[in-house]
């Protein structure tokens, strides 16, 4: 028989959570049977590849204090709030079934009054008069010697939270990839109105251990966990850093533009791996050494905040009597960027 293992997560911080499932995959015993489950607080997930001031509206998520959190493996852009459980299975490789999987959640859904059912190869419905309807996606991941298949529950999410930051703002971006689809999707709550995250933690616990037949050895995680375990740490460090966040971003190109006192601005900006690849400032200002002074301040920084606002206060130094106008110039610039 195998041993089983099951990780539950204290911690809402989905830097954590993602760099625990980094850690499982890449670390753990392959033999072992593993149940992970866990829940993010209001938190933007993007694929790999995806371009985040593409996907998200980033103005909404700072004023709205969501977190922005980027997998390592690919698909669309999510939206998890406190309504949505996520579970995490390994397996060894050579004994996994995904129906294994299916199984132990659509047996402990059970309990709750609920019949789901699997569809295609990714989501789990549950039928509606209107047709069903999908209430859990997931992914799979393998190398030679592990299996492993992670997703959602949604048992209360706020589904009408999903537009505000998945659609971005009218920028006329034109960036390489493609944009998330939403599809038909409820809430488990529609049918067990009461369900909560412990009581399916619970229940999927107990599921596991009925499916395998026998007791998993279980261990709490929390941001103090990351002192204890330097390879859950080195995980959380790299999937928290602006560098994997922002910078693991193809090139694209994002023009803006704007009348403000000192005149009307289009910025035109090329972005390749996070950094100001390149820039263009079109304006009838009248300080041209202005626009040439910011140009060559933000070629090659960042681009984010922080680079924006350090350009402007060497500009301030430079021009001391447009002290206001260049406050609002940076104010605005830094709106459209906002990271």
């Amino acid at each position: 028989m195998s041993k089983l293992k099951i990780f539950l997560s204290e911690s809402l911080n989905p830097h954590l959570n993602l760099a625990t499932e980094e850690w499982i995959f890449h670390n753990l015993d392959p033999s072992m049977q593993v149940l992970f489950l866990w829940r993010n607080d209001n938190t933007v997930v993007i694929g790999r590849n995806q371009n985040p001031w593409s996907e998200c509206n980033l103005a909404k998520m700072k004023e709205d204090q969501v977190h922005l959190a980027r997998r390592t493996t690919g698909g669309g852009a999510v939206f998890h709030d406190l309504g949505n459980t996520n579970f995490t299975f390994l397996s060894p490789k050579e004994s996994y079934k995904r129906e294994n999987n299916i199984q132990i959640i659509l047996n402990a859904l059970k309990e709750f009054g609920i019949q789901g059912e699997a569809s295609g190869r990714n989501d789990l419905l549950i039928p509606f008069h209107d047709g069903p309807r999908k209430f859990s996606g997931s992914a799979y991941r393998e190398k030679k010697d592990r299996a492993f298949h992670h997703g959602t529950l949604l048992l209360h999410a706020d589904l009408t939270r999903l537009g505000n930051y998945l659609t971005p703002n009218p920028k006329k971006l034109q960036a390489k990839g493609k944009e998330s689809v939403r599809a038909r999707v409820a809430n488990l709550n529609e049918i067990a109105a009461d369900i909560k995250h412990d009581q399916i933690v619970t229940s999927m616990v107990k599921s596991f251990e009925n499916f395998y037949g026998g007791k998993a050895e279980t261990e709490f995680l929390n941001m103090q966990s990351l002192q204890q375990n330097q390879e859950l740490n080195s995980q959380f460090e790299n999937l928290s850093s602006w560098d994997w966040l922002y910078g693991n971003t193809l090139e694209f190109n994002q023009k803006m533009d704007e009348y403000l006192s000192l005149g009307f601005f289009d910025f035109h900006f090329k972005v390749d791996e996070g950094n100001i690849a390149d820039l263009q400032i079109f304006s009838d200002c009248l300080y041209p050494h202005l626009i040439e002074a910011l140009t060559i301040a933000l070629r090659g920084k960042p681009y984010k905040g922080d680079s924006i606002r350090q350009a402007f206060i060497e500009l301030k130094e430079q021009f001391p009597d447009l002290q206001s106008s260049l406050q609002e110039l940076m104010i605005w610039l830094c709106s459209q960027i906002e990271v």
